[in-house]
Formats: C-alpha cells, sequence, structure tokens
C-alpha cells in the first residue's frame, strides 16, 4: 500500500497522552455546571480541579483519542507506536504503563518541568453518551522536536487526531510529520475528533485534508460540520475530491467508507447493551488500521472497525476488555 515496503510498525500515532477520569453523571449536573452533552471542551487547570472536586466516584485510565486507536490496533495483532507528550508524575507514569502494557511502543521522554499531565474528566450520562473537559497540560508542550523523522518512516500509516491543531507547537509537529511520511511513500490519517474541533478550525482543516491527508476518519456530525452540507449525502462529493479514503461513522447506523466511485455501507456490529460510547470512534478507527495495514478490502477494514466500536461501548472506558483478534477470528471469518 506505500512505496516502502519494510515497516517496523503498521500505525505510528501522534496525539494527546491524556488520563481519563470517568464518573456517572446525571444530566441535571451537567445543566448545573455548564457543560455541552456530548462535546469536548477545553479547560484550564482550576476548572479541572473545581469539576474533580464535584464529580462522584471515577475510575482512572489511560485515554487519549491516538492513544486508544493505538489500543485497539494492538488488540487486533498490529503493531503501534505512539508520540505524546507526558510529565514524570503520577499520571504521566499511569499513562506511559498502561500503553506499553497493551504492546504499544511509547518513546517520548517525559518532560521534567512544566504543567502536569494531562487529564480528562469524562462524565457519562445514563444514556451513554460521554461529555468530557479536557486539561490538556504537557500534552501542549509537544512540538516539533518530538518528530522524530526515522520514527515516522518506519511506520506504514501516520495517524493524526484534530484536537492537535488546539496547540500551536502541536500543530507545527503535526505539519512536520505529514511531510515525513510522505517524504518516505507512507501513508497519512487524520480523525476529525470532535465536531467543535472542525467549527474551530473549519477551513485548516479542508486545506489539511486536501493537501496532506490520504485517509479521513470522521462521524457524520464532524464530516457534516466540516463541508457545511443539511445532509450525509451531499458529502460524498466534498470527500471523493479531497482525500483518497474517508471511512464515515453513523453510530447505530454503522459506517460508509468512501474510496473515489467506490461506497461501502457497513451495519453496526450487533453486541451487549451501550454502557459508555467513550472511544467508539478511536476502536473503530483502530480497526480500520488494523485491516488497512495487511491490505483487507475496504468493506472488511470498516467490518473490524464496527467490531472494535460494539466492543468498546459495551462497558466503560475506551479500551478493549476483550481480545479484538479473538473475537474477529469468531464473528468475522
Amino acid at each position: 500500500m506505500t512505496k516502502a515496503s519494510n515497516s517496523e510498525w503498521d500505525v505510528a500515532g501522534i496525539g494527546n497522552a491524556i488520563v481519563d477520569v470517568l464518573a456517572h453523571a446525571e444530566d441535571r449536573f451537567l445543566a448545573q455546571n455548564g457543560l455541552a452533552k456530548g462535546t469536548m471542551t477545553l479547560i484550564d487547570a482550576a476548572r479541572a480541579a473545581e469539576l474533580y472536586e464535584t464529580m462522584g466516584p471515577a475510575i482512572e485510565v489511560s485515554g487519549g483519542s491516538t492513544a486508544n486507536t493505538l489500543a485497539a490496533l494492538a488488540s487486533f495483532g498490529g503493531k503501534g507506536a505512539f508520540i505524546g507528550k507526558v510529565r514524570n508524575d503520577q499520571l504521566g507514569g499511569i499513562f506511559r504503563h498502561d500503553i506499553e502494557a497493551v504492546g504499544v511502543t511509547f518513546r517520548t521522554p517525559p518532560a521534567t518541568e512544566g504543567p502536569p499531565t494531562a487529564r480528562c474528566l469524562i462524565f457519562v450520562t445514563p444514556d451513554a453518551q460521554r461529555t468530557m473537559q479536557t486539561y490538556l497540560g504537557a500534552c501542549a508542550d509537544l512540538g516539533p522536536a518530538d518528530i522524530d523523522e526515522a520514527f515516522i518512516a518506519a511506520a506504514k500509516i501516520t495517524y493524526l487526531e484534530g484536537y492537535l491543531w488546539d496547540p500551536p507547537q502541536a500543530k507545527e509537529a503535526f505539519l512536520k510529520a505529514a511531510r515525513l511520511a510522505h517524504a518516505a511513500g507512507r501513508k497519512v490519517a487524520l480523525s476529525l475528533s470532535d465536531p467543535f474541533c472542525v467549527e474551530r478550525h473549519r477551513d485548516e482543516f479542508r486545506e489539511l485534508v486536501q493537501h496532506h491527508v490520504d485517509i479521513l476518519f470522521a462521524n457524520e456530525h464532524e464530516v457534516m460540520s466540516l463541508y457545511e452540507t443539511k445532509s450525509f449525502d451531499e458529502i460524498f462529493q466534498h470527500v471523493r475530491g479531497s482525500c483518497e479514503i474517508a471511512a464515515l461513522t453513523r453510530s447505530e447506523k454503522g459506517s460508509v467508507v468512501v474510496s473515489g466511485e467506490e461506497v461501502h455501507i457497513i451495519d453496526a456490529m450487533p453486541f451487549a447493551a451501550v454502557v459508555d460510547t467513550t472511544g467508539a470512534g478511536d476502536a473503530y478507527a483502530g480497526g480500520f488500521l488494523y485491516g488497512l495495514t495487511r491490505d483487507y478490502d475496504l468493506a472488511q477494514c470498516a467490518r473490524m472497525g464496527s467490531l472494535a466500536a460494539a466492543e468498546v461501548i459495551s462497558h466503560y472506558g475506551a479500551r478493549p476488555e476483550m481480545p479484538l483478534a479473538q473475537l474477529a477470528a469468531e464473528r468475522l471469518s
């Protein structure tokens, strides 16, 4: 799938290294605290401390969009590497332990000064929607110096999350990685991350997808916001001319994969009851990329993505609890 034949990793992911703090919450809690349901909002250290004091009993687990995608990839048996910034503090240690424990390479050295490791306070309502309040902390210090040319060249696909477009230094790192990947004959994938993230950077994202991205991941709300369409069907003409592959998720409606004139409509994978939608899109991307790096056809890639998403939404937390390779053998063979 690329000009270069030897690869140490299937996917090198660049993203925010975040520890997720998940707790149950009622809709009235969101209203009382002025939280926009189902979205991600960037907050400062003071707001993070304030919300942490008011939230209920919580579970702490390593997260971050790209890291979650790589965890799903590894669960299928893929080889992933992560680039992201943590501090040499307790949460930084938790993040490093967790991502390495699932089989993902993480070599970025921790910061020894500056802001603490990032955390995302996730409030899960009874309808399984997640509302995220993110303090970026050390993440915002990720810069071009953290992007190693040999590291990027050794991966079939470089995967980037749209959230990286917020901190200026990370944006520069993002563009450097995309250029290095293409110079090495590799592919670049992008996740749009969040509708509000798209609204903040719509024009720049359009330029980015057009000129730097080969594989686009987005849900229907994000891609409709990107191209400012009123219906999902209108987006096909836009994505066909913008990137090689667009994998678009539609929650319970499944997903649609567009590549030139090729269109695949894939049903959502039935699983247990929906408990928490945190990380569903990340897991989908992990499954899709695993298939793509093994030259599976696009429909099969989407089915692997759907399987990963279905497993993740069946429990709390954004990373698989059951081995996805085993599930794939049972349900996709």
